[in-house]
């Protein structure tokens, strides 16, 4: 008997709101194929795949870090912090970013391909974190739990829609501890929404905003395209082959993709939506139990939709994606209308002046919710509020014991408690997430989802962009 069986969302085997049925590998290559996914990483099936290592007591978590640049930096920064992990292996394909990370970690074994780093270091490492760009992190995070290592992945987890579901079923089947970086939700402000949420201190939510409107966000994304016709030669401290990795072959050019405005490029990111919406949806998420989306549609700027070079290339600086989610009792059964704004759309003024009469502190970065008792208001990495604040104001904050993210991650590696943030919870999220994305590139199109047979119902065009097609040398062997 091979071991290839695979459920529709790890769920399957929760007892949490997200819990669809099973279904078979040969279901779930039918149903892909049906949704017009290729298959690129489906390559071979095993019978036997080494587990964890059962760390003994008092022992040590042998880690290593796949990308140490930028988040990567910080993500080091936080593992070096816990007393029982030991940094034992870094890779990064900037030569100048691995240099910076081995001054940190002296003795540290060092590696360019993060292929190579699994293979060696097979034996010797217990766990990896994962903070390379988002086209990277699939076949990275999967090729480690495929080893049975534990994984800590950076969001928006994945690239891809069907990769975010791989990976969420292939790290419930290895039974490894996992983490998605959203660091935020750790702290007592978002753990305080999730908690009112979950109390129905504003009664029944009928409805929720969330937006990332930071300011200079949009200069990241202010890329008119098409890519380079003609590269440059890379720097010599930079492998081009090893980043672009899984992506099509592009042409290196300065300031444009390395070291941050990879995000801006379809080939590369998924844009400032999939970028934080992993930090914004997560109270709400959690909060009120969501389930997968049943539609999806997105509005666009007009500059970006009416321009066949960059919707080819690029993402639009600006966007407003809305999701109809299944109710349930946090929602008195009534279906929920999630609205997401980001670059130059905003949250209708009405709603942001039940914060902010003259809207200027309105948190640029925050999701608010309404209920039929009020509304809450929960800022990205600050304290939620209660609306309106006199009605609430008896309501006492809930007292929580300091946690750090990644800390959590390290101590469930050692036999602690399960981490809060872990793929068979993200992953459904994640997954609607990259969906707006999706909605993106097919603008003013109402998708109806069909997430058990992961595929756009009514839109056959959408499809396509559920699942990349990665290029030569770059697949990735399933078990």
């Amino acid at each position: 008997m091979n071991n290839c069986n695979i459920s529709s969302h790890p769920e399957a085997r929760d007892t949490s709101h997200s819990a669809p049925p099973r279904w078979s590998r040969r279901q779930f290559l039918r149903t892909a194929a049906a949704a017009g996914l290729a298959a690129p990483f489906v390559v071979s099936c095993s019978t036997a795949q080494p587990g964890p290592r059962a760390i003994p007591a008092n022992g040590k978590l042998n880690h290593a870090c796949i990308g140490v640049g930028g988040m990567g930096w910080v993500d080091l920064q936080n593992f070096l912090q816990h007393n029982r992990a030991q940094i034992v292996a870094l890779c990064d394909v900037d030569a100048n970013n691995l240099d910076k990370a081995a001054k940190a970690v002296p003795g540290a074994r060092l590696y360019a391909d993060w292929r190579e780093l699994l293979e060696k270091e097979r034996d010797r490492i217990d766990s990896v974190n994962v903070a390379v760009p988002d086209h990277t992190h699939f076949s990275a995070a999967y090729s480690a739990i495929q080893k049975g290592k534990h994984v800590y992945c950076q969001k928006p987890l994945c690239h891809d829609v069907a990769e975010v579901r791989a990976l969420s079923q292939a790290a419930v089947k290895q039974g490894v501890v996992t983490q998605l970086g959203t660091q935020v939700a750790a702290t007592i402000h978002d753990r305080t929404g999730v908690q009112w949420l979950k109390e129905g201190r504003i009664g029944k939510v009928t409805h929720a905003y969330l937006c990332s409107n930071r300011p200079g966000a949009i200069e990241t994304y202010r890329l008119k395209g098409p890519r380079p016709a003609v590269g440059q030669t890379p720097p010599a401290y930079l492998n081009w082959n090893l980043w672009i990795g899984t992506a099509p072959t592009r042409p290196y050019a300065p300031e444009i993709y390395h070291q941050t405005k990879w995000r801006a490029w379809q080939d590369f990111g998924t844009g400032w939506s999939g970028d934080i919406g992993c930090h914004i949806f997560d109270p709400v998420w959690k909060g009120l139990g969501l389930r997968p989306p049943l539609t999806v549609s997105a509005e666009v700027q007009e500059s970006w939709k009416n321009s066949p070079e960059r919707r080819a290339d690029n993402w639009p600086q600006s966007d407003h994606i809305t999701w109809t989610f299944p109710g349930n009792d946090r929602t008195g059964g009534e279906e929920l209308v999630l609205e997401w704004f980001d670059g130059e759309y905003y949250p209708p003024e009405r709603i942001r002046k039940l914060y902010s009469e003259d809207l200027k502190e309105y948190p640029s970065e925050s999701s608010i919710l309404i209920g039929t008792e009020g509304a809450l208001l929960i800022p990205h990495d600050a304290p939620p509020q209660l609306l309106p604040e006199a009605k609430f104001s008896s309501v006492q904050r809930p007292k929580f014991p300091p946690l750090n993210h990644y800390h959590q991650f390290v101590d469930a590696c050692l036999g602690g408690e399960k981490t809060a943030s872990h793929f068979a919870q993200t992953g459904p999220m994640t997954e609607a997430i990259l969906l707006g994305t999706v909605a993106i590139r097919v603008p003013g199109q109402k998708l109806e989802w069909d997430s058990a047979r992961l595929k756009v119902a009514n839109h056959p065009e959408a499809n396509r962009y559920l699942q990349r097609k990665y290029r030569d040398g770059w697949h990735v062997a399933r078990f």
